[in-house]
């Protein structure tokens, strides 16, 4: 298993000068959810629910934060509508490195250690690889050495010509199903650096010869799109599931996810546990 530092980390919260009545507005649009089911799930009421996005009223640190959890605002954003509203943030951006977070280190390790022979990584909130285990690091053979300087994206290693893109057989969607998701991503946190992360991997041209081809043997039963990717001669197979932290405290493991890549046929497990099992 590698652990490798990240970079600067996600990018920080968006400011707005505007005021916390506009910023809550958003996000409520956002999750399309109406004043008043706003203010019943709240335990408030619409009318002071539109006196605060109006600005006719102050909502107190704990009305804020108490809208925030029904929106379901990131850890992150919950500290840019607190300054909004003129009170400090609540929730601490600590260093995945430091001390105070050993225990999380410790177990996120042997948790991607556990999944081995098959991948596993964990990734920060711009999609900085902060972790990975044997079997993500085996599908890195031939990558270019440009894109192996730390921080490790997934996102570029993934998408890049001179990364893994050449060799993923289904590209087209996989990179549909990538670009997808940060897409969903940019819907919850209004960051500068991921949005130009995402228009940057957008950008990267296909590979020549790189399509989906139809070439998927219809015995196997794709239960999820799969990424099918050449390694050693052969196909591999694997469906992600991606999974992330409970009510976080934090800002730094609200931003974390861990990335399993399950065997999504017989003849990918067979393959790595003879070669890492």
């Amino acid at each position: 298993m590698t652990i490798v530092a990240s970079g600067p980390g996600a990018a920080a919260g968006s400011s707005s000068g505007a005021g916390v009545g506009p910023l809550l507005r958003a996000w409520r649009e956002r999750r399309r959810v109406s004043q008043l089911e706003l203010a019943l799930r709240a335990g408030s009421s619409a009318r002071h629910v539109s006196f605060v996005e109006t600005g006719r009223a102050r909502p107190s640190e704990e009305m804020v934060l108490r809208l925030a959890e029904h929106l379901e605002v990131p850890v992150r954003e919950r500290n840019a509508l607190l300054l909004a509203a003129g009170y400090a943030p609540r929730f601490p951006r600590t260093p995945l490195e430091a001390p105070a977070l050993a225990a999380l280190r410790d177990g996120l390790e042997r948790l991607i250690g556990g999944y081995e022979p098959y991948p596993a990584l964990v990734v920060d909130g711009m999609y900085d690889v902060v972790a990975a285990n044997r079997g993500v690091t085996m599908l890195l053979e031939g990558v270019s050495e440009s894109l192996l300087r730390p921080p490790l994206n997934a996102m570029r290693l993934t998408l890049h010509p001179e990364g893994l893109a050449p060799r993923i057989r289904n590209l087209r969607e996989w990179r549909g199903h990538l670009l997808a998701q940060m897409e969903r991503q940019l819907a919850l946190r209004r960051s500068g650096p991921l949005r130009a992360l995402h228009e940057e991997v957008a950008a990267y041209p296909v590979p020549a010869g790189c399509d989906d081809g139809g070439e998927v043997p219809s015995a196997v039963p794709y239960f999820a799109l799969p990424m099918r990717i050449e390694y050693g001669g052969r196909v591999l197979s694997f469906v992600s599931s991606i999974a992330t932290f409970n009510t976080p405290m934090d800002v730094t493991v609200d931003e974390l996810a861990v990335e399993t890549f399950l065997p999504a046929d017989p003849a990918t497990v067979t393959y790595l546990h003879g070669l890492l099992g």
